[in-house]
């Protein structure tokens, strides 16, 4: 996912975004933990990183006054 793209979005689908990346990686840790194999252990970095990205281009909108 891409900054550009993120940041074209609202502030309403950058919440729901990030609430559905956060499942995903409370899923991944737990599979992680229980011991079964991760079909891509790549996949726990990118959606680490893509929370990370989203919670910037949410702090850059407040400090701008937000998107409508």
């Amino acid at each position: 996912m891409r900054a550009q793209e993120l940041r074209q979005k609202t502030t309403t689908e950058l919440n729901a975004l990030l609430m559905e990346l956060r499942r995903e990686q409370f899923n991944l840790r737990m599979q992680q933990g229980t011991g079964q194999a991760v079909a891509r252990p790549s996949q726990v970095r990118q959606v680490r990183r893509d929370i990370a990205r989203i919670k910037t281009i949410m702090h850059e909108q407040k400090i701008k006054g937000g998107k409508p």
